[in-house]
């Protein structure tokens, strides 16, 4: 069985549906919470690793003190080739701890389902092959503007900002989020509610494309799920 660890950055980003597929396919889930004082613990020890989204920056590591030893073991897992998923801020912090770059995107937040720009060779990826499907749920401030070294881009947003990579050889990312169910979704509009509407952002017709498509978009991403505990059993 797969052991794979989950970091949680805050209780209103779990893992919620990814949990539950990781778990259907087989594996076995440490969720680790260091926003609750709990240690990260020895993340190369797994099979596989997640590193959840959050409303902190990638770079705040003078504000969240895990952020700095969760990246230098970031760079130790993509160097020993532990399967590793990073799901919007996630993906940020496997961006900046190779070297990347991440910044607010200047478009503002994207909110809503999104299309996935994938980009031919995808379906030679280990993880992402076959596309998952063409959308995906975006709520994010920050994006990559400058991906590291050896990275592989996946899928781009519409804005041509990075959406889907692959960080070297077993390490991946994603700016979206294909992991959160509607209560979620629910609790990030009512948090963001002033905001959106300062800004004319329609939090309910984003919220009603997301229960219209809800069942299409866990079929198409359940998969990646169940391929990410098929790369982490290989270790185990």
């Amino acid at each position: 069985m797969a052991r794979i660890a989950v970091v949680e950055h805050q209780p209103t980003c779990p893992p919620a549906l990814l949990g539950t597929w990781l778990r259907d396919a087989g594996a076995e889930l440490d969720v680790v919470r260091p926003h609750a004082g709990e240690a990260l613990g020895a993340l190369a020890s797994y099979d596989g690793v997640v590193v959840l989204g959050g409303e902190m920056s990638a770079d705040d590591d003078a504000t969240v003190p895990w952020l700095g030893p969760l990246k230098e073991q970031l760079r130790a897992l993509v160097a020993a080739e532990v399967p590793l998923l990073g799901i919007c801020l996630g993906h940020q912090l496997v961006a900046v701890a190779l070297g990347g770059r991440v910044e607010p995107n200047p478009a503002g937040q994207t909110v809503g389902l999104q299309p996935v720009g994938w980009v031919a060779g995808v379906e030679d990826d280990r993880l992402f092959a076959p596309r998952p499907g063409a959308r995906v749920l975006q709520w994010n401030n920050d994006i990559v503007v400058e991906a590291p070294d050896g990275t592989t881009t996946l899928a781009t947003a519409p804005d041509g900002s990075l959406q889907v990579a692959r960080f070297g050889v077993a390490a991946w990312g994603t700016q979206a989020h294909p992991e959160v169910d509607l209560p979620v979704v629910r609790r990030w509009a009512e948090t963001d509610y002033d905001d959106h509407r300062l800004r004319g952002i329609d939090q309910e017709a984003a919220l009603a494309e997301l229960v219209e498509a809800r069942d299409d978009l866990a079929r198409d991403w359940q998969p990646v799920a169940e391929r990410f505990v098929e790369l982490a059993g290989g270790r185990s």
